[in-house]
C-alpha cells in the first residue's frame, strides 16, 4: 500500500514565517528551512528575535488567518486523497496549523506543539519526535506503507530520499543542484503526474 507524506510551507500553503515578516516588518523572520537546515537552530532563533520585538501568538496567528492554500493546492490534495492515503507532515505547530488545515478540508496533520505563556509569549516548542520527517516515514514504512514523498526545503531530503519516489517542489536552485536525482517540479499538475506514476 502507497500513502503520500507531503511538507506544508511552501507546497500547499505559503511560507508562514515570511508572511509575519512582511507583517511585522522584520525582515529577519523571512529566513526558513530554505536557508537554514537545522530546524531548532532556526527556532530558537525566531524566538529570540519575537521576545526581541515583544510579540507572541496572537500576532502570528492574525497573520496565518489571513493566509490561504496556494493556488491549485485545495484541488491538488482532494485529486490526491480520492486516489490513495495522504499524510501531511510538518515541522509547523499545531497553533499555526489547525487553521490551514480547515481551509484544506482537514487532511490529517503530524506537527509539533508551541508551549506558550500565560502572557501570550510563545516560550518554547516541542517537537513531536526527533528527525519527524524521516522517523514518520520509517514508521510507515514498518507497518507496510511504501511512501512517496514531496517537499521544498532541506529538512523534507530525509523522507523525500527515504521513500519509494520522492519529488523537490518549487524548491530552491541549490537544493536542485546538489540533488539532480530527484524529479523537482514547479506545478501540480506536473506533481500530481509524478505521484500517479509510481502508484501501485
Amino acid at each position: 500500500m502507497d500513502i503520500v507524506c507531503l511538507d506544508l510551507e511552501g507546497v500547499l500553503v505559503p511560507e508562514i514565517w515570511i508572511a509575519f515578516s512582511r507583517a511585522s516588518g522584520i525582515p529577519e523572520l523571512t529566513r526558513t528551512t530554505r536557508d537554514e537546515p537545522d530546524y531548532n537552530k532556526l527556532m530558537n532563533w525566531r524566538l529570540g528575535i519575537l521576545r526581541e520585538h515583544n510579540l507572541g501568538l496572537t500576532q502570528i496567528q492574525e497573520t496565518i488567518s489571513g493566509i490561504n492554500p496556494l493556488p491549485g493546492a485545495l484541488e491538488f490534495l482532494d485529486e490526491l486523497r480520492s486516489l490513495t492515503q495522504v499524510i501531511i507532515i510538518s515541522d509547523t505547530f499545531t497553533q499555526f496549523a489547525t487553521p490551514l488545515m480547515k481551509k484544506l478540508g482537514w487532511p490529517t496533520i503530524f506537527c509539533n506543539t508551541l508551549e506558550v505563556a500565560e502572557d501570550g509569549m510563545i516560550s518554547g516548542f516541542r517537537m513531536r519526535i526527533q528527525n519527524s520527517k524521516l522517523s514518520t516515514v520509517k514508521a510507515l514504512q514498518s507497518i507496510g506503507y511504501q511512501t512517496i514523498a514531496a517537499g521544498d526545503s532541506y529538512n523534507d531530503l530525509d523522507m523525500i530520499l527515504a521513500s519509494k519516489a520522492g519529488f523537490l517542489f518549487r524548491s530552491t536552485e541549490k537544493i536542485k543542484a546538489d540533488h539532480p536525482e530527484l524529479p523537482a517540479y514547479e506545478s501540480f499538475d506536473e506533481l500530481m503526474a509524478g505521484i500517479r506514476q509510481v502508484l501501485d
